[in-house]
């Protein structure tokens, strides 16, 4: 989902003034900023680096506290200049001057000497930390499970943090520190980020947006549907908690259902009871179970834990990290471990169900494995380790020697990379770096199996006259498409897109490219209509207030009685007939013929008009009447062509 085509400057403003006095255009110039994947009239193609790495989502939590959290700071100062410096897990540390944006500095230490707080002076609770903003002033501050204020040099504390029995700051304070130009400025290091204060504590702001401290340590689900990728956060007590970057909010990671890694650790304690052993990694594929544990022994039961095989992966020092297993083989296995070195491997790979496991470790650099990913089709496996991302391809079907790795890791940010994913249709590779949250890329073995897909969503789906579908991983000289010329409306080596013509004809088509690779053939289903909602690269839909052009989300929810602009693909032929590869007309745009419905959580929708996008080649524009009565929140819409549906994207309600 990265192959972005953005419409320059020059475009994009004669575009708008030519089409000014339509509403249509106020939507369709606020997907142009919006949009990840839109195909753009043929002037803005070019081709960037092979493996372009984009962010998903911030690093910050919206946990309900009054600012966005983060994970746990160890400790807080302020630097001569009055700037906030904070140094975090591992020993990073940044600092701010303007309380929005943060840059490292390993080299700032915090003050050598602090002012002494007043010797009358008796801690708000034990085992509190005591600050005094400078020596022999009456104000002083302390830090414990929560943070207090004394203006009488310490014999009577009001606390700063309480509100409802729970502290607003999100956890114990572990540092407070006190700016020595005014002492009505303090910061705190908590367990949730960084808070601070410009009034002595009566109000608090957080300072974690943009400061790289999401503490992630699993990516438990890809993007799918209405469903953003879900992650793994670390708890202060040791533990995950889980966490989605969901379609449409730009807020920040929001709180989700954490049964998965409740039934994990589950699993994992009966397995250590079953096997007089602590299990620290466990996976299962039907009646086969891999497990390992903090040793560095492996196990694997083909009759669901009945009976067991082991296998010493490691002398000593090694912990088993994670297991990845194929769906479509239950005795395949791969499983990442801690503590390579010379004699200790850091990723094997099992063919027999665990019987033997070879070490397919060869050049990684020593340290640890956190996660691991494959692709048996193209042999590629991903791995993540302390050292970053690393990529090889090996043998996945037959024993065969170990493979050399490559770093895959330029242009991300320099950290540990805690877990990798590749998406259910195998075309996004997810990595997760400690602190900067998640990043996503084109999967780079689709270079040597390229795949089709539609272009709005990157589902597989049957073909339908006019729709434009992307080659993934293949760059796109020439295309024909059921024996006619498809255009190629851009190409690069990660990606090509076309558009299926408008004449096509029968109940399936084949689809010719002749690219870098060779000659590719892909055949598929044709239908009347395979209609697709255009999401962007989060999944949010291209839905649009049609009278103020705003792009509706979280932030900016749909209300009743509004009027909606929606963005698709595949409706079909339309009339009267258009050439396929060339934009639509700004006026009198050609109408979809099939039939169509739309719901909003199971409300019918009163559809106004579907037609060609104006300006637009292969994209459809939608225009949507709500009720005057909805219920607030998210909601699935979905959209019916020919009785074939769409995908189903998600929609935030407001009143």
């Amino acid at each position: 989902m990265q192959f972005v085509k953005e419409t320059s400057d020059r475009l994009r403003v004669e575009w708008t003034q030519a089409m000014g006095h339509l509403s249509t255009t106020r939507m369709l110039a606020g997907l142009l900023a919006a949009s990840a994947l839109l195909v753009v009239p043929a002037a803005a193609q070019s081709a960037g680096p092979r493996l372009r790495w984009r962010p998903v989502g911030n690093t910050s939590l919206a946990t309900g506290l009054s600012s966005n959290a983060g994970g746990p700071v160890e400790t807080v100062w302020f630097q001569s200049d009055s700037s906030i410096a904070a140094r975090l897990p591992g020993g990073r540390v940044f600092l701010t001057a303007d309380l929005e944006s943060w840059r490292r500095d390993d080299g700032a230490q915090p003050p050598a000497i602090l002012p002494d707080a007043p010797a009358a002076a008796v801690a708000p609770e034990r085992g509190a930390k005591v600050r005094a903003g400078r020596s022999g002033s009456n104000i002083v501050y302390a830090a414990g499970r929560h943070a207090w204020k004394s203006t009488d040099g310490g014999l009577n504390w009001t606390n700063l943090s309480l509100y409802k029995g729970e502290s607003i700051l999100g956890g114990a304070i572990r540092e407070l520190a006190v700016d020595p130009s005014d002492e009505q400025r303090i910061v705190a290091a908590t367990d949730s980020g960084v808070w601070f204060s410009t009034d002595g504590g009566l109000s608090w702001q957080g300072l974690n947006d943009g400061l790289p401290n999401l503490p992630v340590r699993r990516i438990l689900a890809a993007p799918a549907g209405t469903r953003g990728v879900v992650l793994g956060v670390a708890q202060s007590n040791g533990g995950l908690t889980a966490v989605e970057w969901a379609p449409a909010q730009k807020l920040g990671w929001l709180p989700a259902s954490d049964e998965p890694l409740r039934a994990e650790a589950a699993a994992k304690r009966q397995l250590s009871a079953a096997l007089g052993s602590e299990i620290t990694a466990a996976a299962s594929n039907g009646d086969s179970i891999f497990a390992g544990d903090v040793n560095g022994k492996l196990w694997a039961s083909a009759d669901a834990g009945r009976t067991w095989r082991s296998f010493a992966a490691a002398e000593s020092g090694a912990r088993v990290e994670r297991f990845w297993l194929d769906p479509a083989d239950r005795s395949f296995a791969l499983v990442a471990l801690s503590g390579q070195s010379g004699q200790t491997p850091g990723l094997m790979r099992t063919l027999n169900g665990g019987g033997y496991w070879d070490d397919l470790s060869a050049n990684l650099p020593s340290g640890t494995v956190y996660g691991v990913t494959a692709d048996r089709t193209t042999g590629a496996v991903y791995a993540a380790t302390d050292k970053g991302l690393y990529l090889t391809y090996a043998d996945l079907r037959a024993p065969a020697p170990p493979t050399a790795w490559q770093p895959i890791g330029a242009g991300l940010p320099e950290a540990a990379a805690r877990d990798v994913r590749i998406d259910s249709a195998g075309n996004l590779l997810l990595a997760a770096l400690d602190g900067y949250g998640v990043y996503a890329v084109l999967a780079p073995h689709r270079q040597r199996a390229p795949q089709l897909a539609h272009s709005a969503d990157y589902a597989v789906r049957p073909a339908a006259p006019g729709a434009l579908l992307s080659v993934v991983g293949a760059r796109a000289a020439t295309v024909t498409a059921g024996g006619s010329a498809a255009p190629v409306l851009a190409a690069s080596d990660e990606e090509s897109q076309v558009q299926v013509p408008f004449e096509v004809t029968g109940d399936s088509m084949q689809l010719v490219v002749n690219a870098a690779q060779g000659r590719v053939v892909f055949g598929l289903p044709l239908r009347a209509a395979a209609p697709a909602i255009l999401i962007d690269r989060d999944g949010t839909p291209m839905l649009l207030d049609a009278f103020s052009g705003a792009q509706l989300d979280l932030l900016n929810p749909a209300r009743p009685g509004m009027k909606l602009q929606l963005l698709m693909s595949g409706l079909g032929k339309v009339q009267p007939e258009w050439p396929t590869g060339l934009q639509a007309p700004l006026e009198d745009a050609p109408r979809v013929t099939v039939p169509l419905k739309a719901s909003l959580n199971g409300v019918p929708l009163r559809i106004g008009r579907a037609t060609l996008a104006p300006g637009y080649i292969g994209y459809y524009l939608v225009e949507l009447d709500l009720p005057d009565l909805l219920d607030s929140g998210a909601s699935e819409l979905v959209v019916e062509a020919a009785g074939v549906e769409s995908n189903r994207v998600r929609v935030y309600v407001g009143q």
